[in-house]
């Protein structure tokens, strides 16, 4: 039965949250890292303000790390289960790639919703432009996601996945990495340079484009 990329795509995000909500491994590793580490900056901190910069790059640095936590399972998990080979007998290369990113996207957005109220009311920030942050958050949260699910491929079946995934991904992340500091910098205070919200759009969309060449290479080399 042909299957559209679309239809595709619907399928495999679906069994992606059908399982992420079933067993919740991935989301209680995420959360609870988050929350941990929220919870020991909040504590060591006893309240002192702190320069917009550097909160910024500590609700990123926690962002990050947490998303570590998650994002590095998306085709460990399938290997684990024996369901790979499965897979990609029946599902198209680009359905599997969009359908994972996507829950991938989805999880860290999630992610992100919810530590990012409790990182500024912990660490009590004052956001002066809150749609500068919810845009850098989106294109963050992307620009990980895409390049998570991408290494989270190249990955699967490593003896070290997790070290290797973490290895491989901080170089590929920075460029979107740094300028979520400098914007969410200005979110906080600082001074706003949209043209960074440009360039993290860009590069997003580079790294999903080169993902959807890549991966169809990789996933029937596997």
């Amino acid at each position: 039965m042909h299957v559209s990329i679309f239809q595709g795509i619907k399928l495999v995000f679906g069994k992606e949250l059908t399982a992420g909500l079933r067993f919740r491994a991935a989301w209680a590793a995420m959360f609870m890292f988050a929350l941990t580490t929220l919870a020991c900056v909040s504590m060591a901190m006893q309240g002192g303000g702190l320069d917009p910069r550097l909160l910024a790059a500590l609700l990123w640095v926690i962002l990050f790390f947490a998303s570590m936590a998650g994002a590095d399972r998306v085709f460990a998990d399938e290997d684990t289960a024996g369901t790979l080979l499965a897979l990609q007998v029946y599902g198209p290369a680009q359905a599997v790639l969009l359908g994972k990113m996507l829950y991938t996207f989805f999880l860290l957005l999630v992610l992100a919703v919810f530590i990012t109220p409790l990182f500024l009311m912990f660490m009590d920030c004052t956001v002066t432009a809150p749609l500068v942050l919810a845009g850098t958050i989106f294109l963050g949260t992307w620009g990980i996601a895409a390049a998570g699910t991408l290494i989270a491929a190249l990955t699967t079946g490593a003896s070290i996945h997790s070290g290797l995934f973490s290895i491989l991904m901080l170089p590929v992340i920075l460029p979107v990495f740094l300028p979520a500091i400098f914007l969410t910098t200005g979110a906080f205070g600082g001074d706003v340079q949209l043209s960074y919200l440009g360039g993290m759009g860009i590069y997003d969309l580079i790294l999903t484009l080169g993902a959807s060449v890549l991966f169809d290479y990789l996933w029937f080399e596997e």
